[in-house]
């Protein structure tokens, strides 16, 4: 799975206005309900660098009762780098390192058996699947969790049609292994 680029992500939640790490943490686990989670540390080491390379600054600081607060916003080189970024063309993996089929390859080659982790690792993407179309047939889930539940559900598709795929071929792909 390729990993979303946290640094565009953030310019593109300041893109709404002027915000703290805590309230862009909170806006991005809302926005991408799907998603890991950031951590604090990863939202503020990712803001210093932002104004660090120019593309966002610090608008200045508030306590509101708590602790002092650093208040972030874009600047005009990080709205351009924004909108190059939304526009770049996502390119398709040019290499697919796909774990489940490495632990197939493997299991052959340490004589375990491979079938029986295709069906284990099946039961598993089942389940997954089980848990994502019970999110988005709630009806309290917005769209923008409906749409990542969707996606997740098509990549998880595309995995179990690829494992009853090579369970089909599995005495095959034993035979080439083994003859390697």
């Amino acid at each position: 799975m390729i990993a979303m680029s946290t640094r565009h992500i953030l310019l593109g939640l300041l893109a709404a206005g002027p915000s703290h790490g805590y309230d862009l943490k909170r806006r991005h686990d809302e926005r991408f309900p799907q998603a890991r989670p950031l951590a604090y540390g990863q939202v503020y080491t990712t803001l210093q660098r932002l104004v660090r390379d120019g593309l966002a600054e610090v608008e200045g600081t508030d306590a509101d009762g708590g602790p002092e607060r650093t208040l972030y916003r874009s600047t005009d080189a990080g709205a351009g780098e924004l909108a190059r970024w939304a526009q770049e063309i996502a390119p398709p993996a040019p290499f697919v390192a796909n774990e489940i089929f490495a632990k197939v390859v493997v299991s052959i080659l340490a004589d375990g058996d491979p079938a029986a982790y295709l069906r284990a690792q099946r039961a598993a993407h089942m389940e997954r699947m089980r848990q994502l179309t019970a999110v988005k047939t709630d009806s309290n889930a917005d769209l923008a969790t409906v749409l990542s539940a969707d996606y997740a559900l098509n990549h998880l598709d595309a995995d179990l049609r690829w494992m009853n795929t090579t369970a089909a071929r599995l005495t095959i792909l034993t035979a080439e292994v083994d003859g390697a």
